[in-house]
């Protein structure tokens, strides 16, 4: 390519923007600053998204499922012509680093926001990422690369390696496609199913292995390179708090990180980034180890998740840069003039139950109230449903303050204040985190969940107050048969109401009689509890009990109601008049249900098989990731219910198994 055509100015005035929910409104919102127009593309299920109504205009691209719609290179492309679009800006999902996207786009003669097709090509392919970085000198996990897939190559690759290892997708990206693997015996069952997912995630089960490195940190630096070949870093974010590979909670500066090793780190990525002759924003992943030294892993060509930290330190509109940068303008901005000011936290927000292996949830959000003195990404309304075909995450809660603990106290609070009715999400299991003394020393690996497990999920204590009395007078007061409630002393007789009420999966017998004083009495069987009401409207209700004024938030959708006090969300059902309850992955009686709404990407026992109690039966994929099925009991498999491909909704049953109780304890192959 010739120096001119590589300096020439690519202008543009209408952004089709090619992603969904948060990612699109982020982008909107730069690009309106800058007076560009925006256009918004959708699917079936999007149709009534939060980014379809804030748009100029929007182009729906197909159907519900990503490869339906938002992976379809040809309608996006089709979508920019019918609206006049001059440029197209990814996001940073779906087909953000897919180099056939972004060639595609420069065929159409769109302005493509983001890196050259042969910098996606380059950096998106794992193993020929890290064959790259090793040739300009940058430290890499040791690993394989190799161009042999097959099942015993990679067996024996990953015992010349050495356990543990880490498989992962070469096209892969999102903790997609990657598995941690602690032995030979466990490797053909996860090298199975990494394939899969890669496959169904980024239509490439190609896998590369690597050393595993126990408990490292997880360092990004942020770049930018213009195509002047000048290029800059934004310092590094610490993104090592996850579950399943995926990030939960980033941060910038990492605490682990010093002035000194900051500019080492930087000074490679640069260096990287001008090799490359790289256009646009980019992300060098490290493993950092407990010995300070920094492995390369891989090359995101995009704009991450967890900009808005770097943003909040530096100052700047990532976003901007982008646009200024496509468009062919210089970085205007040299490293010596990068300046950072305090500290910043984000949390991943997810409708996922946390639980139980943070299973993904979709579903009607019910109630949606964010914080309003934090930043947020989201797009999300109460009422607004969530879909099963995307990523479960939801929004993204920022705080910034001058210090790193001034930053995690204002995103506890924040946290707190958030309130997610109607979907399961992981807010409480965030603020678990936040509040670990691990997490607030800076202390935290990528092993952090794995180590806490116990102190993270345990249950909080109760209180004066109990959560069982809140939920039970609540109840009381929202359902449709007692009288309304009126400040002020009654003369009527009072009866005590009897409810047997299901509070967050468990029974409990309760009841609630009105005083003549006008207060309130709610018996548990043990103990007594006496509430002064001073309100209860709009979806608060503000009380007075044993010596302690309070207030909780709360929403009644039908059968169910969601009560969140004291940082503590509670959901009630009442058993005696409430549908059948929902149902979980398995049971007793055989019945092998689906978990979440999802596809079937593969059914791993047939009809006659003999299964043992915890054997993988089924797959399930949902919002970009696996899901494994066991059988519940041992017996042998009387039916299966559906298909690979296939989708289903919670609760469905998908494999049946009949018990033999006279059979030994190992499973065997089909029964003859």
């Amino acid at each position: 390519m010739s120096g001119a055509a590589v300096t020439k100015p690519s202008p543009f005035r209408k952004i089709l923007i090619a992603n969904r929910g948060e990612i699109a409104l982020r982008v909107m919102r730069t690009a309106r600053r800058l007076g560009y127009g925006v256009v918004a593309v959708y699917s079936d299920a999007d149709a009534g998204a939060l980014h379809v109504r804030e748009a100029d205009e929007a182009v729906c691209i197909g159907g519900a499922l990503p490869a339906q719609s938002y992976l379809r290179i040809d309608a996006i492309i089709a979508a920019a012509r019918q609206a006049g679009a001059d440029a197209v800006h990814p996001g940073y999902g779906f087909l953000a680093e897919n180099e056939d996207f972004a060639a595609a786009c420069r065929d159409a003669g769109l302005v493509f926001i983001g890196p050259s097709p042969q910098a996606i090509e380059a950096m998106g392919n794992k193993a020929g990422a890290k064959a790259i970085m090793l040739k300009a000198g940058v430290p890499c996990v040791p690993g394989y690369q190799g161009e042999d897939q097959s099942d015993g190559a990679m067996l024996a690759q990953a015992q010349r390696i050495g356990f543990p290892v880490m498989i992962k997708a070469v096209a892969g990206g999102g903790g997609r496609g990657m598995r941690l693997v602690a032995d030979a015996a466990s490797f053909p069952d996860a090298l199975r199913s990494a394939r899969s997912e890669a496959q169904g995630a980024f239509g490439d089960p190609t896998v590369i292995l690597e050393r595993a490195i126990i408990e490292p940190r997880h360092i990004e630096i942020q770049v930018f390179g213009d195509r002047y070949g000048n290029a800059i870093h934004l310092g590094e974010r610490d993104c090592s708090v996850q579950r399943r590979h995926q990030k939960l909670i980033e941060e910038a500066p990492s605490p682990a990180v010093s002035a000194e090793l900051r500019a080492k780190m930087g000074e490679v990525a640069v260096a990287a980034v001008k090799a490359l002759g790289y256009e646009g924003a980019g992300t060098l992943e490290f493993l950092l180890d407990q010995q300070g030294e920094f492995y390369f892993m891989e090359m995101n060509t995009r704009l991450q998740v967890e900009h808005p930290v770097t943003e909040a330190i530096t100052g700047l509109d990532l976003v901007e840069l982008q646009l200024r940068i496509a468009a062919g303008e210089p970085l205007p901005l040299k490293q010596q003039d990068v300046r950072f000011h305090g500290h910043a936290i984000e949390v991943r927000l997810c409708s996922e139950d946390a639980t139980h292996d943070f299973m993904p949830q979709s579903g009607t959000m019910v109630r949606w109230q964010m914080p309003g003195e934090l930043r947020v990404e989201h797009a999300l309304r109460s009422g607004a449903e969530i879909p099963p075909y995307y990523d479960s995450m939801i929004a993204k809660i920022i705080a910034h303050g001058a210090s790193r603990d001034e930053a995690r106290r204002r995103l506890l609070h924040g946290l707190d204040t958030t309130i997610a009715f109607g979907v399961a999400t992981n807010r409480a299991f965030l603020a678990s985190c936040i509040r670990h003394p691990a997490f607030a020393a800076g202390e935290a690996t990528t092993g952090f969940i794995s180590k806490h497990r116990a102190e993270l999920f345990a249950a909080a204590p109760d209180d004066e107050v109990p959560a069982s009395a809140v939920a039970a007078l609540l109840w009381y007061l929202t359902d449709g048969h007692a009288p309304r409630w009126r400040q002020g002393r009654s003369l009527a007789a009072t009866f005590p109401v009897r409810l047997r009420l299901e509070i967050d999966g468990d029974a409990i017998d309760l009841a609630v009689h009105r005083e003549r004083d006008g207060s309130y009495l709610v018996h548990n069987g043990e103990r007594s509890v006496s509430f002064d009401l001073d309100a209860c409207s709009d979806g608060e209700l503000r009380f007075r009990a044993r010596g302690l004024s309070e207030s909780a938030v709360f929403c009644r959708d039908g059968d169910w109601l969601y009560v969140q006090r004291l940082g503590v969300t509670t959901t009630i059902r009442d058993l005696t008049r409430a549908a059948p309850a929902r149902a979980s992955a398995g049971g007793g009686d055989g019945r092998v249900r689906a978990a979440m709404n999802g596809r079937v990407v593969a059914v791993l026992v047939k009809a006659g098989d003999l299964v043992s109690a915890g054997q993988p039966v089924l797959t399930l994929e949902a919002m970009k990731m696996e899901h494994v099925h066991a059988a519940p009991i041992s017996g042998i498999i009387s039916a299966i219910d559906v298909a690979e491909g296939e989708q289903v909704s919670t609760g469905r049953i998908v494999a049946e198994i009949e018990a033999e109780p006279s059979r030994g304890e190992s499973a065997t192959s089909p029964a003859a």
